[in-house]
C-alpha cells in the first residue's frame, strides 16, 4: 500500500523570493544591463527594459531558485522583444537604426558599437542565439518568426561583424596605429559573446 504520510525530512520545494531576484539583479547589474543595451541598442530604452526585468521577476510566477538567474535574463530579453517587437524586414526598414542607437553606439567600444548598429531582428537573434545560447526553435518561437528567418539573421549578423573587423585591421594599418588586438584572426562568435556579455 503506498504511504499517506509526509515524510518528516522532505523539504520543500525551494523558490526565489523577492529577496533573491534583488539580490541578482544588484550583483549582476553590469550584465543584467548590458544584455538590455545589447538588446534594445539604446541606453534610455535598456533602462526601462532592465526595471521592468526586475519587476517581472519578483511579482511574476514562482521560479525555482536555482533557475532565477536565467529567469532574471528571461524578463530582460521578453520586455526587451515587447518594447522593440523586432521583425526580419527586408531593404532599408531592416537596416535602419534609430539616433539614440547610433549615438549610443558612437560611445561604446568597437565590438559592441558594431552590434548596436545592426538591424534590430539580426541585433536581437545573434544576442539570443550566440550570447545567450537560445536555439534557433526558441528563437524563432520568442521571436514569432520562421527557424529560417532566425538563421539567415545569425548568419548575417556574424558577417557583418566579420566585416567590420576586417574594416578596423585595414584603417589601423592606413593610419599606421598598432593594430587591434584581434588583427589576423578570424572573428569567432564565442571570443565574441564573451567580451560582450560577461559575469
Amino acid at each position: 500500500m503506498l504511504c499517506t504520510r509526509k515524510i518528516a525530512n522532505q523539504d520543500p520545494t525551494a523558490y526565489a523570493t523577492e529577496a533573491d531576484f534583488c539580490w541578482i539583479f544588484k550583483n549582476h547589474m553590469t550584465r543584467l544591463y548590458q544584455l538590455a543595451f545589447l538588446l534594445t541598442g539604446d541606453h534610455a530604452t535598456a533602462e526601462k527594459c532592465f526595471v521592468s526585468g526586475l519587476e517581472d521577476s519578483t511579482k511574476g510566477n514562482p521560479v525555482f531558485k536555482e533557475w532565477a538567474q536565467s529567469w532574471a535574463r528571461r524578463m530582460i530579453l521578453r520586455n526587451a522583444i515587447q518594447m522593440l517587437r523586432p521583425r526580419p524586414l527586408g531593404g532599408e526598414i531592416a537596416s535602419a537604426v534609430s539616433d539614440g542607437a547610433v549615438r549610443d553606439a558612437a560611445t561604446e567600444p568597437a565590438p559592441i558599437s558594431v552590434l548596436v548598429e545592426l538591424p534590430a531582428f539580426d541585433r536581437f537573434v545573434f544576442v539570443m542565439a550566440v550570447l545567450e545560447r537560445y536555439s534557433d526553435q526558441e528563437c524563432s518561437l520568442l521571436l514569432g518568426c520562421t527557424g529560417e528567418e532566425v538563421m539567415a539573421a545569425r548568419i548575417g549578423a556574424l558577417e557583418r561583424i566579420g566585416r567590420s573587423a576586417e574594416l578596423r585591421v585595414r584603417r589601423a594599418s592606413i593610419s599606421q596605429e598598432p593594430p587591434p588586438p584581434d588583427a589576423g584572426r578570424a572573428v569567432r562568435h564565442h571570443e565574441l559573446a564573451s567580451h560582450l556579455v560577461s559575469a
